[in-house]
């Protein structure tokens, strides 16, 4: 018998005082996020929710998202978490597909009106039962006609609650996918996937039992956020800061105010401290000095950025990587191993990874291939998806869609997408690898590359570019003839775009759907 809610209900047991969760000038004990979490579960069991049912979630990083994360669990329902961003037509896709009979939805801000884009879904969907609107105040009454709150679902409900026991194999969360191509598919993921995924903090981290303090911007409803610092973070009883929204202003003012000793984030997070122009009005020696750990994932990380961060925070970057699909970590560098700038490091305990190709033939040593995994962290697959899933989950492998090369040490390299890659004339062409290319370039800050049709090769290459600040102007046609001299001909980029900024989803992910021709 195993639920994911004993991440939560372990730490409120052994330490009940220690601080779980800083918001602002709030700060919640684990005592006082277990009670909480305790009358959220109550409530979803007086409205007849059952165990194996599906409860869907849409709430930025503020103390009620694992208030009502846990609370879904303890009541043996399924988290289905939402990407905060989804419009109504989109919200009622996910509630449908997943057939959720129940939906927490925070109210979000007149720039952001998530609650009534969440309610608009709602009623769109047809098919879910209850709606529970997140109100910033858990007293104040609905500011949407004919909707319940969460204040109004918790109100005299007790604070103790007997969480239901599920089977290991049983789904904890499913977690949609992004969607990059065709609708977003949820990967089941079962209480074991999570919990095993969580303890690896004490296999990668040096953890300090109830010493660590996270700085929490990646977003809670993404697998990173919620595997890697809130379910590990309750594991390892550390207190959790949380950021709803990414800035690097923010963020430095929380780590400096907050003692913050564990970051994690995507490369364009790191990319954004680094050139945040007023970061030297904080500590910058004190951030570094409390800064144990520092972790990457989500996408590949520029060797260049890495560099320049470990250089001015005195911190060892340690980088991942993992799917929804894979709970999520997968592979990841180990703090006791020599540091390979590039890598995503090795598997993690109970994982296997193998470099194949498109017969699932493993690849001779050094050559690229799709990256494939097994283990305790693989979804049981994706809801009511079987065409799906035969795709996927064949020979016993999950088909990340992922192209990678081992070296001899067994780590492994990300190149890129299959979906991503370019074909020029018959060559493939790795977007990363000319993306890192470009960032070497003294003007140039941020790259993207992407295909575009053209009529005599398939595909050209172009890159977008955000050049630095203090950069010296360069031209265009100076770039690309850097570019040809830095890289091979098929490989170099025929056209160049300057941007001041570059599309980004929630997770800090760019959006190179966004900069390929419609």
């Amino acid at each position: 018998m195993l639920n994911l809610a004993v991440l939560l209900e372990d730490s409120a047991r052994e330490a009940p005082n220690n601080t779980a969760v800083i918001f602002n000038e709030m700060k919640l004990s684990y005592a006082a996020v277990n009670a909480a979490a305790n009358q959220v579960a109550n409530g979803l069991r007086n409205l007849g929710i059952e165990p194996g049912d599906k409860v869907a979630l849409s709430c930025p990083n503020i103390p009620y998202f694992p208030i009502v994360y846990y609370g879904i669990l303890k009541a043996g329902a399924v988290v289905v978490p939402l990407n905060v961003l989804l419009k109504p037509r989109e919200i009622a896709y996910h509630l449908q597909d997943s057939d959720s009979r129940a939906y927490f939805c925070f109210e979000g801000t007149e720039q952001l009106p998530m609650g009534q884009m969440g309610y608009g879904g709602f009623q769109e969907a047809g098919s879910c039962e209850h709606f529970f609107l997140i109100t910033a105040n858990p007293a104040a009454p609905p500011s949407i006609e004919g909707a319940k709150t969460l204040g109004m679902l918790m109100a005299n409900q007790p604070p103790k609650f007997d969480t239901e026991p599920r089977m290991a194999d049983d789904t904890a969360v499913i977690l949609y996918t992004s969607g990059t191509t065709g609708q977003p598919k949820g990967a089941e993921l079962s209480h074991s996937n999570m919990v095993m995924n969580a303890r690896l903090a004490d296999n990668l981290f040096e953890t300090r039992l109830g010493e660590d303090v996270h700085l929490v911007t990646l977003p809670l409803f993404h697998s990173f956020g919620q595997s890697v610092q809130m379910n590990g973070g309750f594991y390892t009883r550390a207190a959790l800061s949380l950021l709803p929204r990414f800035d690097p202003d923010a963020a430095l003012a929380i780590m400096e105010r907050d003692n913050v000793t564990f970051f994690a984030g995507v490369p364009t997070m790191y990319w954004a401290l680094l050139n945040y122009p007023g970061a030297d009005k904080y500590d910058l020696a004190k951030i570094a000095r409390n800064l144990r750990m520092a972790v990457s994932g989500g996408s590949a990380m520029p060797v260049e950025v890495m560099k320049a961060f470990e250089n001015r925070f005195n911190v060892k970057i340690l980088e991942g990587y993992g799917l929804s699909e894979t709970s999520p970590v997968a592979t990841f560098n180990r703090i006791e191993r020599p540091s390979k700038p590039g890598s995503v490091g090795l598997p993690v305990w109970g994982v296997d990874v193998r470099i194949a190709d498109e017969e699932d033939n493993e690849v001779p040593q050094g050559e690229l291939g799709e990256i494939l995994i097994r283990g305790n962290n693989v979804m049981k697959g994706y809801y009511n998806k079987p065409e799906a899933n035969a795709e996927a989950l064949r020979n016993g492998w999950l088909h990340t869609g992922d192209i990678g090369r081992m070296d001899e040490d067994g780590y492994i390299y990300i190149v890129d997408r299959v979906k991503d890659m370019i074909i020029r004339g018959g060559f493939n062409v790795y977007p990363r690898e000319v993306e890192e290319v470009l960032m070497a370039h003294p003007a140039v800050s941020l790259a993207a590359v992407v295909g575009t049709p053209d009529d005599q090769y398939g595909e050209e290459v172009k890159a977008f570019i955000v050049l630095k600040e203090d950069a010296e102007e360069i031209s265009e046609e100076a770039l690309r003839a850097w570019a040809k001299e830095n890289m091979a001909d098929y490989k170099y980029p025929r056209y160049i775009e300057f941007r001041d900024t570059l599309p980004m989803n929630a997770t800090g992910k760019i959006l190179k759907r966004d900069l390929r021709p419609a």
